[in-house]
C-alpha cells in the first residue's frame, strides 16, 4: 500500500502542483464549497480528487440527489501507479470526510468508457441511480487553446455509515 505524509487544510496548492487548475475550482475552494485530496507517494503527488460539497453541477444529477456531495475529477498518475490502492485510498478519505460532515450518502460521475473505473466504484459499494447525464467541461491544451467536451456519465452512490475503518493510505486534503 502507497504512504504519504499529509498537508495541511485549507489550501489548493498541493493539488494545484499536480495539474492545472481551471480558476472556477480555485475560487470553489477558497468559498469552502470543495476539498481537494492529494495522494503522495515518497514526496511525489500520485493521485487527487475534489470533494464537491454542494454536489454535481450537471442538473440532471443535482435535482435528484441535491444532498449528495460529489468526489469528482479523481485521477491516479502516472498510469503504472494505477491498481494499487492510491484511487481506492482518496475515494475512502472522501468518504470519511463526508461522514465527518454529517453526510448521509456521497457520489459520483463515471464516464460510460471508463469501465475500469466503474468497476473500482461498483467494488467499493457504489450504486448505479439510472441517472445519466453528460459531464461538460473545458480544458486547456499545451498550445493554450481551449476546448469544449462532454462527456456521457452515469452518477453513482453510496450510503455512509456513521463508522467505519479508516484508509491506511494517507490523504492530504
Amino acid at each position: 500500500m502507497p504512504g504519504g505524509r499529509p498537508r495541511g487544510p485549507g489550501t489548493a496548492e498541493p493539488f494545484a502542483r499536480t495539474r492545472p487548475l481551471e480558476r472556477g475550482a480555485i475560487q470553489r475552494h477558497q468559498q469552502g464549497l470543495t476539498t481537494f485530496l492529494v495522494a503522495w507517494v515518497d514526496d511525489i503527488p500520485a493521485g487527487a480528487g475534489e470533494i464537491r460539497w454542494q454536489g454535481c453541477a450537471a442538473p440532471e444529477v443535482h435535482g435528484r440527489f441535491p444532498d449528495c456531495p460529489e468526489i469528482n475529477g479523481l485521477a491516479v498518475w502516472p498510469p503504472e501507479r494505477r491498481s494499487h490502492g492510491i484511487g481506492t485510498a482518496i475515494v475512502r478519505t472522501a468518504e470519511d470526510l463526508a461522514v465527518q460532515s454529517g453526510y448521509l450518502w456521497i457520489g459520483l460521475g463515471v464516464d460510460d468508457e471508463n469501465t475500469r473505473a466503474a468497476t473500482l466504484y461498483l467494488r467499493l459499494g457504489y450504486r448505479e441511480t439510472g441517472c445519466r447525464y453528460l459531464d461538460r467541461y473545458h480544458y486547456v491544451d499545451d498550445n493554450g487553446l481551449r476546448h469544449d467536451a462532454a462527456d456521457p456519465c452515469r452518477f453513482l452512490i453510496k450510503p455512509l455509515a456513521a463508522t467505519r475503518p479508516r484508509a491506511r493510505t494517507r490523504i492530504s486534503a
